[in-house]
C-alpha cells in the first residue's frame, strides 16, 4: 500500500474520487459537491486557515487503485482549550482493511503530534460543526446535505483503532403531515399575546442585520458550553452565500424582546434532493439542470441546521413562538412533508427536550470520537451543558453589573 499526501490538482482530484470506490454499490449515499469539499481545503476560501492548518492523504493498494483517504487539521482557537491539546481528522473513507485503516489514522496522528497535539477528534470538519461532523452509526437512510453518511463497518474501524466515544449527536425527523402537539400551541399563543415579544423572518435586504442578530444570540446562548468560541461573521456570510440558491426567507426566524435579538432558527431545504443527480459535479450542464429541478420539482424535505436561545429567555416560550410562525409558512408549502432536526448533542439536554415537545421522532445517530495519543490516559466524554444556563447567565449579569 502507498500513502500519498495531497499536493497538487491531480492528487486533490483523486482525493475526491475515493468515494467512487467506497460507495459504488451504495444506493443511499449522495456525493457532496466537489467544489464544496475542495473549498474546505482552500486557504483562500476557508477562514479557518487564518487560525489553523490542514493536510490530507490518499491511499493506494499495490496495483495503484484508490482504497482510502483522510484529512487532518488543527483549529488553534480551540485546540489548546481542552485538557490535552486536541486536533481533528475527517473526510475519512476506506475499504474494510485493518492495514489500510492503520496507515490513514496513523498519518493523522503523526502529523498532529508533530504539531503539539495530544489527541484527535473525528470524524469532524475543518469548519463549523453544522456540516460533515460525526460518524453515522444508526439510521442509514437518505442523508440531508451536509450530514455525514458512511458504511456501517466504519464504527468498528474507529473503535478498533482506539477511538473512544466523546459525544453523541441525535437527528430527529418531524412528519409535517401530522399536527403539532396542542400543548405547544398554547404556549405559543401566550407568548404571541405579549407585545414586548416580536418575531421576524429573514430577508435579503437586511441580511447583515440578521447575521449580526444571529451572532449575538449564538455567542450568548452557547457561552456555557465546553470549549466555546464566538461565531465569526465571515463564516456566516460564506454559509449564507453558499445557500442562496435554495434558501427560503420565510423559513429562517428570529425572536426579539423589546427589539433585542433573543432567539433564532435556521431551516434550509434539503439540496440533496437535487444534488443526488449530479455525482458531485457542478459544471455548466448541471447548473442548468439545477435551475430546472429547482423550478419543476419542489423540495419535499428541509433541515433545521441550527437554533439558539439567549439563556435569560429559555423559559419564556420563545421557541414555541418561532415554531408557530414557522408552521404557518410550512402550511403554505405543503410540498415540504418532512423536516430534519439535526443535530443535537447528548451534551444539550434542553434542546433534546424541545425536539420531543414538537413531536419529532428518532431518525439518525452520529458519534464524534476522540483518540488520546498517550497510553493509559483516561478518556472523558464531552461535558453536559447545564440545564440552568438561564440562572447562570443571570448570576453572571449581576456580577458584571
Amino acid at each position: 500500500m502507498k500513502l500519498i499526501e495531497v499536493s497538487d490538482k491531480r492528487t486533490a482530484r483523486r482525493f475526491l474520487n475515493v468515494v467512487s470506490t467506497i460507495y459504488s454499490n451504495e444506493n443511499m449515499y449522495i456525493r457532496p459537491l466537489d467544489v464544496t469539499i475542495e473549498s474546505i481545503f482552500n486557504p483562500e476560501k476557508n477562514v479557518f486557515f487564518s487560525h489553523g492548518e490542514a493536510t490530507r492523504w490518499i491511499l493506494e493498494d499495490n496495483e495503484g487503485k484508490l482504497i482510502g483517504r483522510v484529512a487532518a487539521f488543527i483549529n488553534r482557537k480551540k485546540a489548546f482549550n481542552f485538557e490535552q491539546p486536541t486536533g481533528g481528522m475527517g473526510f475519512f473513507e476506506c475499504i474494510e482493511n485493518e492495514e489500510a485503516v492503520t496507515l490513514l489514522f496513523g498519518a493523522c496522528r503523526q502529523w498532529l503530534e508533530a504539531r503539539g497535539m495530544k489527541a484527535m477528534d473525528g470524524p469532524i470538519n475543518f469548519g463549523e460543526n453544522d456540516n460533515f461532523w460525526g460518524l453515522l452509526v444508526e439510521g442509514f437512510t437518505h442523508p440531508c446535505y451536509g450530514m455525514n453518511y458512511n458504511p456501517p463497518y466504519y464504527r468498528k474501524l474507529f473503535e478498533d483503532y482506539g477511538f473512544s466515544y466523546y459525544f453523541e449527536q441525535l437527528t430527529n425527523h418531524l412528519d409535517r403531515t401530522k399536527a403539532f402537539p396542542e400543548r405547544f400551541w398554547k404556549i405559543a399563543e401566550w407568548v404571541l399575546a405579549k407585545p414586548e415579544f416580536t418575531f421576524r423572518h429573514f430577508n435579503w435586504a437586511e441580511a447583515d442585520k440578521f447575521l449580526g442578530d444571529m451572532k449575538a444570540v449564538y455567542d450568548e446562548g452557547w457561552q456555557f458550553h465546553e470549549n466555546f468560541t464566538p461565531l465569526e461573521t465571515i463564516n456566516l456570510k460564506n454559509a449564507l452565500k453558499d445557500a442562496k440558491s435554495i434558501l427560503i426567507e420565510e423559513l429562517i426566524w428570529f425572536a426579539y424582546h423589546d427589539g433585542k435579538p433573543i432567539a433564532f432558527l435556521v431551516m434550509i431545504p434539503d439540496a440533496n434532493e437535487i444534488l443526488k443527480h449530479f455525482n458531485g459535479k457542478m459544471n455548466l450542464w448541471n447548473k442548468i439542470r439545477f435551475v430546472y429541478y429547482r423550478k419543476m420539482q419542489p423540495f419535499t424535505r428541509s433541515r433545521i441546521t441550527v437554533m439558539g436561545v439567549v439563556p435569560k429567555y429559555q423559559r419564556a416560550g420563545v421557541e414555541s413562538g418561532i415554531f408557530w410562525n414557522l408552521d404557518k409558512e410550512l402550511k403554505a408549502r405543503p410540498n415540504i412533508t418532512e423536516v430534519e432536526l439535526s443535530w443535537v448533542g447528548d451534551f444539550n439536554p434542553k434542546m433534546r427536550n424541545l425536539h420531543e415537545s414538537v413531536g419529532a421522532t428518532f431518525a439518525k445517530r452520529h458519534i464524534t470520537y476522540r483518540k488520546l495519543f498517550e497510553e493509559g490516559q483516561e478518556s472523558h466524554r464531552s461535558t453536559i451543558i447545564p440545564v440552568d444556563t438561564r440562572d447562570q447567565a443571570l448570576r453572571t449579569n449581576l456580577k458584571s453589573d
